[in-house]
């Protein structure tokens, strides 16, 4: 298995820098760019596992690389900004990324990112682990399992966590979880999925002890098994 090669494009250099010491210290390889204008044929050349892609950038914007990228190449994308609102705009315009991070982050959560988002390739050739599917769904029985226990969930729980887990480490607002969970149900509004995520936390912590489902400050949630 070949070593993970992260290509970060970030102009604060000394940002970059650091984040370029965590994910080396993880066992990762990593390059920089420090202005957008070279980095879409960079991203694209195949030699790279994963894009952490700053939003503003010198040259071309972060938005511009990722729309781009997303044309040609199906490399994962974790995408940085300085503005959590930025995050609603880039939900919003479905612009492809796996995940999001606003600054100021931790390090440490950058990488955990990078390893979360690494697993859920296709392909195993990179050297993470891939770890056991814990949670079956069975959308033709309205059930869904943890370590073969029924979690035994209402019909909007089970329609919400379809939603969160058919999409791995997306992150979801609580205005797309409506439209995907529940589109023809006008009684769910935003603030009820709040409740219903609540729910699902507490059922599969006490059949599992596990709790796959990660709140994004100020957008939504994600999907983390």
């Amino acid at each position: 298995m070949k070593t993970p090669n992260i290509l970060i494009v970030e102009d604060e250099t000394d940002l970059a820098e650091v984040v370029r010491d965590y994910l080396i210290a993880a066992g990762m390889t990593v390059d920089m760019l420090f202005e957008g204008t070279d980095a879409i044929a960079t991203a694209a050349s195949g030699k790279y596992d994963l894009l952490v892609l700053d939003l503003m950038l010198p040259g071309v914007d972060g938005l511009t690389i990722c729309r781009e990228l997303r044309k040609t190449s199906d490399l994962p994308i974790i995408m940085t900004t300085a503005k959590v609102e930025e995050i609603d705009r880039l939900l919003g315009l479905e612009m492809g990324a796996d995940d999001y991070l606003c600054k100021p982050f931790s390090p440490r959560e950058l990488v955990a990112r990078v390893r979360a988002v690494l697993r859920r390739r296709p392909s195993n050739e990179i050297g993470l682990p891939v770890p056991d599917t814990r949670l079956l769904i069975d959308g033709d029985k309205w059930r869904a399992t943890l370590d073969g226990a029924d979690l035994d969930l209402t019909r909007r729980e089970f329609s919400l966590l379809a939603a969160l887990a058919a999409r791995p480490g997306r992150v979801f607002s609580r205005d797309q979880l409506l439209s995907l969970a529940f589109p023809d149900d006008t009684a769910v509004f935003d603030r009820t999925v709040d409740s219903h995520i609540r729910n699902l936390r507490r059922k599969m912590n006490a059949v599992g002890e596990w709790d796959p489902i990660r709140s994004v400050y100020g957008v939504g949630y994600a999907y983390e098994g």
